[in-house]
């Protein structure tokens, strides 16, 4: 059996420690969705520093995830003054639960706001692939499918909803629009 692990970037607008009300709206929202998609069906598990502080991506222990890491295009700050990204590193049983989780309800409002808050790099900004029961994703595995995925666009290795794969590596489909807007 596999599970589906993926990888979310984005270069935010601002640093994470500014006190501007567009960061604070960001982070508010953020910790919301986080909430909710934690109960969303198909949702298995997410990367989270043993210490709690979002500011302290690089230096945080990340226990199982690995140390935390960026792709090599990320040219802002790496201090808890200067780092202005946002990622996200999490398990789902499938690909259509995910799709569900991403495109209703409160992350659907924080995905039509996402130029508010990030930049446009020209780099893609998520990413899936497979991983078998027994592992847990790292960080680095997940830049490096984040850049292969730029590189050489969608395959097994590294997919995203436009173009997905199945565990054993043949081109699937997510179909049709988001399920539910329910948390059951």
């Amino acid at each position: 059996m596999s599970r589906l692990a993926l990888y979310t970037f984005g270069v935010l607008k601002a640093p994470l420690a500014d006190p501007a009300p567009l960061t604070r709206e960001f982070y508010e929202m953020g910790e919301a969705v986080y909430r909710k998609i934690s109960q969303h069906p198909g949702y298995l598990a997410r990367a989270e520093s043993a210490d709690g502080d979002r500011g302290m991506l690089f230096e945080a222990d990340w226990g199982a995830w690995g140390a935390f890491a960026v792709p090599a295009w990320y040219g802002k700050g790496r201090t808890v003054e200067t780092t202005a990204l946002a990622a996200t590193l999490s398990l789902w049983a499938d690909l259509r639960p995910a799709f569900d989780a991403v495109h209703t309800g409160l992350h659907r409002e924080a995905l039509n706001r996402r130029y508010d808050w990030f930049e446009r790099t020209g780099h893609p900004n998520y990413v899936f692939w497979w991983v078998s029961d027994d592992v847990i994703p790292t960080w680095q595995d997940g830049v490096s499918r984040l850049e292969h995925l730029h590189d050489h666009g969608s395959a097994p290795h590294a997919f995203t909803f436009h173009h997905p794969f199945a565990p054993d590596g043949t081109p699937t489909r997510v179909g049709g629009g988001p399920k539910s807007d329910q948390v059951r």
